[in-house]
């Protein structure tokens, strides 16, 4: 990994080693044999992006955020609420009108509520793999399935393939996901058969220096990358020192594209919340910093950093948010979800809010879920254990039909009974929403078998699109 030193921020909070998280930038995953960093510039060569000038990137482009939830939130207790059931079943928490008349939500979530025009619900995604991890949430595809040579790519690393970057200095496909005590909780994908130059390009970790891949320009802060002389025998000190131990035999014309990341301001100043308007930072809430045991902090500012992220010029922006897998003899599930829920409340209606005033609702895309949902009966330890047959997802913005319901599980929300989803379907509708016809475009994969963005059949929700 490439990391760039920045200058403190009066707002951060420290890593344990005293650096704060807004003290580095993480840049591409320096593989071993060639830069990853110029390899994505090189990949991005032959699709360079068109369209119409707009304020936010000089391009009217499509984009993407995903929003994933590690370790399993609770559909029950969220976005199906089963009032009617047994008490054992429906929990604690009351459903509450939004401004969608039949549309009914956990009580906790307030300004949702009020945007609930803004936001479809997914009650019935059917086909959770049940494992403890984000691959299905990051690539449509469940874990264990037979997958191409190179495996299957990340949602970003085909809509990266497809249509390139926007602008030579942000990636197409980035993520804002930390490291996390359970890895595979904190896993944006690869660029799978694709290739590394379709990777996601993540801005965040565990902590700023921690492995032995993680290079660091020294003496290059954020605040000093427009210092073109100083960068330059940085970057010559790199080659050298590279060159010695027979990682990298030379530096090509694609490094030099790469540099355009390096040195415009462009994703720097994106990532750089200080430069956004504190009246709007304050509308997504207060972070906490902290680790979430083994899951991502309670970074709301996060989703605001999507955003502009977005507006940079990425194609799609994963992110990690918090931790949900409550259900052990702590007997947390229902202390936590006082805690989340009205952090995500603020944090997502504040998201859906901002996109639509800065009129980027109709281009950008949203979907936010967790890996499984919970059992519809409450354990011994007032919680939710695992339960794969019944999920459900937020979808929002790219000019979707928002403010409804699709879908139903049971009268216990133990499986769904109208209208199943999988997640392969939701993949088609946000490639819908990126303009990616996904049922027709397909790439060779490494041994030359045509591959599809999702199976064929797997088509766009209709209710939405």
């Amino acid at each position: 990994m490439l990391t760039i030193l920045g200058s403190a921020h009066r707002r951060a909070g420290k890593f344990c080693d005293g650096i704060s998280r807004r003290n580095f930038l993480t840049v591409g995953g320096f593989a071993l044999g060639g830069l990853s960093l110029s390899s994505m510039m090189r990949a991005g060569e032959a699709a360079a992006a068109e369209g119409k000038p707009s304020l936010a990137t000089g391009h009217q482009h499509k984009a993407i955020i995903n929003i994933y939830l590690p370790g399993g939130p609770s559909h029950l207790d969220m976005w199906d609420l089963k009032p009617d059931a047994p008490r054992e079943i429906r929990g604690e928490f009351a459903p509450i009108k939004t401004n969608v008349p039949g549309m009914e939500i956990c009580e906790l979530f307030p300004e949702l509520a009020k945007v609930a025009d803004k936001f479809a619900i997914v009650r019935s995604l059917s086909d959770s793999d049940g494992a403890h991890d984000c691959y299905q949430c990051m690539t449509g595809r469940r874990k264990n399935d037979r997958s191409p040579p190179g495996g299957w790519p990340a949602g970003g690393a085909w809509v990266s393939k497809i249509q390139g970057p926007v602008n030579d200095a942000v990636p197409a496909h980035m993520a804002v996901m930390y490291q996390t005590g359970n890895r595979t909780w904190g896993e944006p994908g690869t660029g799978g058969f694709l290739g590394v130059g379709h990777a996601p390009f993540n801005v965040l970790g565990r902590t700023a220096r921690s492995t032995n891949d993680n290079m660091v320009l020294q003496g290059i802060t954020l605040d000093r990358l427009n210092d073109r002389y100083a960068l330059r025998q940085s970057m010559d000190s790199l080659k050298r020192t590279l060159d010695a131990s027979g990682t990298m035999e030379s530096v090509d014309v694609s490094l030099q594209k790469a540099m355009g990341i390096l040195t415009s301001s462009k994703l720097a100043d994106a990532l750089d919340l200080s430069k956004e308007d504190p009246r709007i930072v304050a509308r997504y809430g207060e972070s906490n910093e902290a680790f979430q045991r083994d899951g991502a902090p309670q970074m709301v500012e996060n989703f605001c950093v999507a955003r502009r992220l977005v507006e940079a010029g990425a194609r799609y922006v994963s992110m990690n948010y918090s931790r949900w897998d409550w259900h052990g003899s702590d007997g947390m599930n229902y202390p936590k979800s006082r805690e989340e829920f009205p952090k995500l409340d603020k944090a997502l209606a504040a998201l859906l809010l901002d996109l639509h005033e800065r009129g980027l609702s109709r281009d950008v895309a949203v979907v936010m879920w967790g890996e499984f949902g919970r059992t519809p009966k409450i354990n011994g330890s007032n919680s939710r254990d695992h339960w794969p047959a019944a999920n459900a997802a937020i979808l929002a913005g790219g000019n979707m039909r928002t403010g409804q319901v699709i879908g139903a599980t049971n009268k216990n929300g133990e499986h769904p009974v109208d209208r199943p989803v999988k997640f392969q379907e939701v993949f088609a509708t946000l490639y819908k929403c990126a303009q990616i016809d996904a049922a027709n475009i397909r790439v060779f994969d490494q041994s030359g078998v045509p591959q599809y963005l999702v199976e064929q059949g797997m088509n766009p929700i209709r209710e939405v699109i």
